[in-house]
Formats: C-alpha cells, sequence, structure tokens
C-alpha cells in the first residue's frame, strides 16, 4: 500500500492508503500523458506481447520496493504453481510509480496488471470489476470488509480489487501516561479530553509533549478528523467548496490542531532537520502519536511500552475515519484480461493475504485466522473501519489535485499558527477557479 493517499494508502496510500495511509497525498488527478523520457525501460522480454516459451506472460506493476517488493514476488511464484502456463512479471517502479505508469499508457505500453489508488487519474485507462467480481463465485466477495469497495469506484464503477489497507489510529506511550498519572485513552474518548491529557503529559523541560503535530500534514489523512466534526473539504456531490472547505465544523477541527501548539501542549515533528513523530515516539518524547498500521511492528520491535485507541470524537458527534487502500487493477488494453483477472482474484486470496505484512488484511476471514481482529493492539484499526464510510474529496471531483495544493498550503498556515478560517477561506478563494 502506499504510505501516502495517498495512500498509502499498501497505504496509500498512503498508499497514500493513502498512503498512505491505507498513507499521504491525494495524487495526481491529471489525466496521464505520454512522456517519453519517463518511459520504463524494457528488455525485449517486457513488452506487452512478451511470452516465455508456451507460457503467457503478465506484467505486474508496482510502487513497493525492499521486503515488500521480494514479498510480492514470491506471491508471484507462489500463483505460477498454480498456474504453470502463466508467468507473472514483476516490474518495481518504485517511487517513480505514477510517472512511469502514466508514461507506459501514453505509450500504450501499459503493464496487464497494477497496483491502483489514484483511480480519478487512471480510470479511463482501467477495465471495470464489477461483472467479475460479481459473477465469480470463488472471489467470495462477501468476505471483504465492505467499506472498502467504496474506494475503488469512479461514478459508481469499480475499477479495482481491494489488495490491503489501514486506518488511523491513536499511540500512546504508557510509560508516559503511567509517569503522569493521567488514565489511558478508551475508545469514546473526545478531543476534549485529549487537549487535558496532552497537557498533563507534557514536561517542557524534559523536551517532552503530550502529542506530535506533523510540520506539513496531507488534506486526506485530516479527513477523518473533519468529518467526525460534522465538517467536509468539498460538497457529497463534489461540486461545491465554498461553506465546506471553509465551513464552520472544518475549521474548528484544524483549528485545533494549530492550538495544541500554541498552548504548547503539542510540539512540531517531521519538518525540516527535525526527526519524524515515529522516531521521537519511539525516543519517548511524546505521548500520543497519530498514524496507521505502519509503525506498529517497528514500535513493538523496539521494545516501546505503548497502546493504540481510536481516535477521539467530538462531543455529541459520530467518530469517523478514512481509510488509505491499496488495490490491484487490470489494464482496460489488456489483451489477457481472463488471465489477468485470475492473477489479480490470487492477490487478494487467503494465501497472498497472509504473505503480505505491510498492511492489514482486506478480508474479514483472514483477520480473524490471524487472530488481528482480537488483538488488542489491532482492534482499533478495524473499529476505525466500520466508521469510515465517507467518500474522500480526491474520488468525487477530478480536478481535486489543484484543489488540494491550495488546502495543504492552508493547513501547514495553521499549523504555523495563522487562524484557519481565515487560511481556509483565502484557500477556498484561490481554488474555485479548478471546481467550476
Amino acid at each position: 500500500m502506499k504510505r501516502s493517499m495517498v495512500v498509502v494508502i499498501p497505504v496509500l496510500f498512503t498508499l497514500s492508503l493513502v498512503a498512505s495511509g491505507c498513507g499521504g497525498s491525494e495524487g495526481n488527478t491529471s489525466k496521464p500523458t505520454a512522456a517519453a523520457s519517463d518511459k520504463p525501460t524494457t528488455s525485449p522480454s517486457q513488452t506487452k506481447d512478451s511470452t516465455n516459451g508456451s507460457k503467457l506472460t503478465l506484467r505486474f506493476a508496482t510502487w513497493d520496493t525492499g521486503d515488500a517488493l521480494k514479498i510480492e514476488q514470491d506471491i508471484a511464484k507462489k500463483f505460477e504453481e498454480s498456474h504453470p502456463n502463466t508467468k507473472i512479471q514483476v516490474e518495481a517502479y518504485g517511487d517513480g510509480f505514477d510517472q512511469k505508469l502514466a508514461a507506459a499508457i501514453g505509450a500504450n505500453d501499459a503493464p496487464d496488471i497494477m497496483y491502483m489508488w489514484d483511480f480519478p487519474t487512471y480510470d479511463a485507462n482501467l477495465e471495470p470489476l464489477d461483472d467479475l467480481m460479481n459473477n465469480d463465485v470463488d472471489l467470495k466477495r462477501d468476505d471483504f470488509y465492505p467499506g472498502l469497495f467504496n474506494y475503488v469506484k469512479v461514478d459508481g464503477k469499480s475499477y479495482g480489487l481491494p489488495a490491503g489497507f489501514t486506518t488511523r489510529i491513536m499511540y500512546y506511550n504508557k510509560k508516559l501516561f503511567d509517569q503522569a498519572g493521567v488514565p489511558y485513552p478508551k475508545e469514546g474518548w473526545t478531543w476534549n479530553e485529549l487537549k487535558e491529557s496532552a497537557k498533563k503529559l507534557t514536561d517542557t523541560s524534559k523536551k517532552q509533549y503530550g502529542i506530535g503535530i506533523r510540520a506539513s500534514n496531507d488534506p486526506y489523512d485530516l479527513q477523518g478528523m473533519i468529518w467526525s466534526n460534522g465538517g467536509s473539504f468539498i460538497s457529497p456531490d463534489g461540486k461545491t467548496i465554498e461553506g465546506f472547505m471553509n465551513g464552520k465544523e472544518t475549521a474548528e477541527a484544524a483549528q485545533l490542531l494549530g492550538d495544541l501548539l500554541k498552548q504548547k501542549s503539542g510540539v512540531v515533528v517531521g519538518g525540516k532537520n527535525q526527526q519524524s513523530g515515529d522516531d521521537i515516539f519511539k525516543a519517548g518524547k511524546i505521548a500520543m502519536w497519530e498514524s496507521g498500521i505502519w509503525p506498529l511492528d517497528d514500535f513493538k520491535k523496539t521494545g516501546v511500552d505503548f497502546g493504540t485507541v481510536v481516535m477521539p470524537s467530538f462531543e455529541g458527534k459520530p467518530l469517523k475515519g478514512v481509510v488509505a487502500e491499496s488495490a490491484i487493477s487490470i489494464s482496460k488494453n489488456s489483451k489477457y484480461k481472463k488471465e489477468a483477472w485470475e492473477f489479480v482474484k490470487f492477490y487478494a486470496s487467503d494465501v497472498a493475504i497472509k504473505m503480505r505484512t505491510a498492511d492489514l488484511p482486506v478480508r474479514k476471514s483472514v483477520a480473524d485466522q490471524m487472530k488481528l481482529s482480537q488483538d488488542p493492539l489491532f482492534q482499533p484499526f478495524f473499529k476505525m473501519l466500520e466508521a469510515s464510510d465517507n467518500t474522500p474529496a480526491f474520488l468525487l471531483n477530478p480536478k481535486w489535485n489543484e484543489v488540494n495544493r491550495n488546502l495543504t498550503s492552508a493547513i501547514d498556515a495553521v499549523i504555523s499558527g495563522q487562524n484557519a478560517k481565515e487560511t481556509l477561506d483565502l484557500a477556498v478563494k484561490d481554488s474555485q477557479k479548478f471546481i467550476k
């Protein structure tokens, strides 16, 4: 999953989610065009019509690197064991994923299968999967967490099969809470309770703070918080930002982050020449840290005594979350869609899901088999998934990328101490031309 949403979002990716977060940036929502200098370099065996002896070769493009890439290569080999006439050629686009994928599509040389989260950018080049998903009994669609399908749709059509995800939760350092005599946060807690706890957990003489606030925040990741206060960046029909992006509820939620810093209950992390929030949390210098699944394993390995809890809600309002999700898609121009679907389906099978460790399983049965849904550290992620039924802004308007730049600048200004309502008003003014 892309860590920034993305992801991911896989995330998303995240991919992000986000991605995120699945993680981050909402992505480039302009339609891809050919760029010769960015075209992936391929050998003759990597062309779209390639075969390996009597085998059919399917190209699979991924953004993953390192250990995650090795796992994908192992999944490909596992698939080949049960499909001896098909070879999966894993193509690692890495950090240049979007540029290389856009160049390949523009050159009519798209991979057959690809990781995906930014559906508004690529939907015209992807195969709709609704009929395949609905008619393939082997898929066991009912076993997927249903909310994940909300993140793969454009104009009501599904262009990807969910592959991995993360929601966003709050990590807390038990040692710091115990030392300050502050009760651990519990499901149902509120932002007011977080603010009070953060004050008590702060000791500036030790450079210790209640919570870490990112120097630059991806608006995608903040949507859960905004929705929880009854706000939104854009209208449900994706046509209006006035009164939404700069609405009272949206501004209140954004201002809360700035106020935590003004009150010195929080500290800015991850800026230029600053450590990341993950590292500062591991060092015991922030008591609370909001993130996805990504740092959990590292926190465990480094021996941090920590807990996880769902995000706080606003008084009298329902808790809302956002998902960083990665998915697997099929090129609209692939000559081997039937065979590609078999791999896509395998990638979301119990076997493949259990092989991957960088995200959460998209199938309820796998989460149960791995006892994740009963594990106190993992439970909050699944609780937040139940609360993640809103549609992210980037899926509602194809011009969102342009708007998102202005929104990102506005939120960064709030973190720097400026008034949320005023900066969001300016962001709306500068973004109206993209919405009309």
